[in-house]
């Protein structure tokens, strides 16, 4: 059966190899991304995440059967708090009651093994607040102080844990709605590739992901393991971070988590 599914950051990356390995499995996919999508939106914005919904909304008015959030930053910006945890939680909030209208809906999310590293404790809890005039202040106030390297884990640690307090919270599990995370280490994506390319670089990522099985992975890896999570194949996990990282977790962590 066709299934109606958005996808996030479908123009490039990981959002692109799941769009095109969705659409090779006969599903519809309504991309959304800032330009070559289906639905051009600007997702570190309230109103282009509010817009974003709308559009959905009005393509699919009888519902959507999954959504893929792969939309996301780098880098040491501000923005990226904005994008990496509102633009996630706020439109997939939107989406939930198009969501609910599916016999078998699904939801997924791009965290990442950043998120299990030192981060803004007081960043991460405005963000969990829902105060993104705060976040964003404390996000900038960092890279003023000269210390931005926590933004990204910050932004991915909020992520995973709205993810935890979601997903069993009323209108996710108990409407049937699985909700997790698939964090990556490090994907050969066009966001990584000139940090790889130089050497040093590389060096501190190897250094900071190790990942002992199978090296490096093509977003395609990825994208198998989302499809997955949003097939009707999935009916019980909700609430998990999936580790797609060649064990980095596992050696960065050992075996006291779990």
């Amino acid at each position: 059966m066709t299934r109606r599914i958005v996808v996030t950051g479908s123009a490039s990356g990981i959002g692109r190899a799941t769009a095109e390995l969705l659409r090779e499995r006969g599903d519809e996919v309504i991309g959304v991304d800032l330009r070559d999508a289906d639905i051009a939106a600007d997702l570190s914005t309230p109103e282009g995440r509010v817009a974003a919904a709308a559009a959905v909304a009005a393509r699919c008015p009888d519902g959507i059967d999954a959504v893929v959030a792969c939309a996301g930053l780098s880098g040491v910006t501000p923005l990226l708090v904005r994008v990496n945890y509102f633009g996630v939680t706020e439109l997939l909030t939107a989406l939930r009651p198009l969501l609910a209208k599916s016999a078998e809906p699904r939801a997924v999310v791009i965290g990442s093994i950043s998120g299990t590293m030192p981060h803004d404790a007081e960043l991460v809890e405005a963000c969990l607040a829902g105060d993104e005039q705060l976040a964003v202040k404390l996000a900038q106030a960092a890279v003023d102080r000269g210390e931005p390297r926590r933004l990204y884990p910050s932004s991915k640690a909020a992520l995973a844990r709205w993810i935890r307090r979601t997903a069993i919270a009323p209108g996710w599990a108990d409407a049937g709605i699985p909700l997790n995370a698939v964090a990556p280490g490090n994907v050969l994506t066009p966001m990584m590739l000139p940090i790889l390319d130089d050497p040093a670089m590389k060096k501190v990522m190897d250094q900071a992901v190790p990942m002992p099985l199978n090296g490096y992975a093509k977003p395609e890896v990825l994208a198998r393991a989302l499809t997955w999570l949003v097939s009707p194949e999935n009916s019980h996990i909700t609430g998990q971070t999936i580790y797609v990282d060649g064990g980095a977790e596992a050696t960065t962590r050992g075996d006291g988590v779990w």
